[in-house]
């Protein structure tokens, strides 16, 4: 039953009895919807510009909403003026159009129904505006207009498109619990403090370029389209906890000084924070298709905690440090779980540092597999930690001249993928760089590389280290600044042992280096038989005098097969075998062995101990 005296037209037709609830207008005991001609137009002659009117559950056409404006109008200002207006409950058979009108006191539309569009543009509200639990069949439009108090429209339900652009407000906004069918846009509006909790909106919620005195709080809420803040100015904190947004979240330009929580929020398309400042310190929990932070400055400490999202800090600001790491399970807000519909893998992945001071950088369970190092300032002090992910030589084998040469899996850099598929026909899995990214010389990549190995090594992981050290040497031998006789000297160290790197390959040439001296020393090292000692002496009175001569080697002779003995392999082998380990046999070697021998002295060792340094700095802690 309503709290006013009301109508009570057609009560006998109501199920409940109650009939027209439009509050009665004195003397009459009808509402303004049923009164006579006569009587309406008394009532109206009656009116003036800020009068007061009580017309709760009035039933409008927009004839008679105009015929009310009318008689209220102040013609000397050229629109209507209101005093305290009541339209609770009032229901709206087509626009409730109200533009342009002055309300001078508390106006309020609690429970009203309108039909189609809610027209406010340029409306004037001196007091509170009240606009609880109403229903807006269509657009609702306060465009440019100015509440010098608070103005709430909390549990509204819009079917169409909500606008407050340009509006101004000297008190909070709230819109706490609404349900808003197409766009809610904000721009260009100047507010104190702004309440969109729980709000669903099927479209687009714009606050760009909005000036804010205090605090802007969308927690719980939900976007079916982007969330725009570009170029906002909040003086306050920006509250997003529990948000879901289905387009992109754009805060780019924006001044958060004052948040020190950001999320835990979904985003389904990217999150873009470039050139946002963050004045203290913040928590950022957001899963998301994308984080961009180009240009963001974080004044203060900030741990990013993300999910799904590939993040780009290219000249990021980090004037304290930034933890970046992946979050394994779901976000929670308020007990539940951040819904994460439509966002596929969870796995967190940094694709560009290039600007970056990464001195006060941790990166922890990271994927980095496209990461862009290039412009990064003190690589070489990044700390990356848990299970972090790293491009890796695609498997493949390539020919040494004659011989075939399989790549070796190690970690590299995104950039030397991109040199290497630009560099070959076939690019035999290096991936291609981005649109819109240089592609680096060798020479370029050399440094990074160097750097990223400090890094590694620092940490006291010395096999991630090696691997670093191997795509710096791989580098500059590929590269066109250094002499061609460096180039050769890292050829050879290359294909001997992979930059000390490759035990495999070591022992292998080690190997073929025995081999060939053993078959060498078969062949025309060792003696035809082995030199035997002739003794001869001359007796003078007591004295005796022994010389031993030992005849000089002589050369093998007959066919070749004829040589290759298991007699002959065994002093070749014992020779070859002492060679290694850099000791002399002791065996009669013929000239040719001699020289092949002092070769492999020189030769085999080394090959042995780049073999046994590929493996130490394999194991090496």
């Amino acid at each position: 039953m309503p709290d006013w005296p009301y109508c009570a037209v057609d009560a006998a037709r109501d199920a409940a009895g109650v009939g027209c609830r439009g509050r009665s207008v004195e003397p009459s005991s009808r509402c303004l919807a049923h009164l006579s001609d006569d009587e309406r137009r008394t009532y109206f002659s009656q009116l003036s510009a800020g009068a007061n009117v009580d017309h709760r559950g009035t039933v409008f056409s927009s004839a008679l909403l105009d015929q009310l404006l009318d008689a209220v109008a102040d013609y000397d200002v050229g629109h209507a003026r209101l005093g305290e207006a009541k339209f609770n409950e009032a229901v709206f058979t087509t626009d409730a159009d109200f533009r342009r009108t002055e309300f001078t006191g508390e106006v309020s539309f609690t429970h009203a129904r309108i039909a189609r569009d809610a027209r406010f543009g340029n409306t004037r509200f001196h007091g509170y505006a009240w606009f609880v639990f109403a229903e807006v069949g269509g657009d609702a439009e306060f465009g440019v207009a100015e509440f010098d108090n608070e103005a709430w429209l909390e549990r509204v339900q819009i079917g169409g498109n909500v606008s407050f652009s340009w509006a101004r407000f000297g008190g909070s906004l709230g819109l706490a619990d609404a349900t808003i069918g197409g766009d809610a846009t904000f721009s260009h509006a100047k507010v104190q403090h702004v309440s969109l909790a729980r709000v669903s909106v099927g479209g687009t919620i714009s606050f760009s370029e909005v000036e804010s005195g205090a605090d802007i709080r969308l927690n719980g809420t939900r976007a079916g389209g982007d969330l725009l803040f570009t170029d906002a100015a909040i003086g306050g904190s920006l509250g997003l906890t529990g948000a879901r947004v289905d387009g992109n979240l754009d805060l780019s330009r924006v001044s958060l000084e004052r948040t020190s929580q950001l999320g835990p929020l979904a985003v389904g398309g990217a999150m873009d924070l470039s050139d946002v400042v963050f004045g203290t310190a913040v928590i950022i929990e957001v899963a998301a298709t994308a984080l961009i932070c180009r240009r963001t400055r974080f004044a203060s400490t900030a741990a990013l905690r993300l999910r799904y999202a590939s993040v780009d800090l290219s000249d990021a600001g980090l004037e304290f440090p930034v933890t970046v790491n992946a979050r394994p399970r779901p976000f929670t807000s308020s007990g539940r779980e951040v819904g994460e519909e439509g966002l596929v893998s969870p796995q967190v992945q940094v694709v560009s540092l290039q600007g970056v001071d990464a001195a006060h950088l941790v990166l922890a369970d990271i994927d980095l597999t496209e990461c862009r190092f290039a412009g990064t300032v003190h690589l070489d002090q990044l700390r990356l930690e848990g299970l972090y992910q790293l491009p890796f030589a695609p498997p493949g084998v390539r020919r040494l001249g004659p011989l075939p040469v399989r790549y070796t899996p190690r970690r590299t850099l995104a950039e030397e993928h991109h040199w290497r598929h630009i560099r070959r026909a076939d690019p035999g899995g290096w991936s291609q760089a981005p649109p819109g990214v240089d592609v680096l010389s060798p020479a370029a990549l050399a440094p990074i590389y160097r750097q990223v190995r400090k890094a590694f090594e620092d940490g006291k992981h010395e096999p991630g280290a090696a691997d670093f050290y191997y795509g710096e040497m791989e580098m500059r031998r590929h590269a066109h600044d250094i002499p061609v006789s460096e180039r050769l000297l890292l050829t050879a160290y290359w294909a001997l042992s992979g930059y000390g790197l490759r035990a495999a390959r070591a022992f292998a040439w080690l190997l073929v280096a025995m081999s060939a001296t053993v078959v060498a020393m078969m062949l025309w090292g060792l003696p035809k038989d082995d030199p035997e000692a002739t003794s001869s002496g001359t007796v003078s009175g007591r004295r005796i005098t022994i010389t031993t001569q030992m005849s000089d080697p002589v050369n093998p002779t007959g066919a070749y097969w004829e040589r290759l003995s298991g007699k002959r392999f065994e002093k070749s082998l014992r020779v070859v075998i002492n060679s290694v380990v850099f000791r002399s046999s002791g065996q009669e070697l013929t000239t040719s062995g001699v020289y092949t021998e002092m070769a492999s002295r020189i030769a085999e060792p080394l090959l042995l101990g780049l073999g046994v340094l590929a493996i130490r700095g394999r194991v090496k802690r």
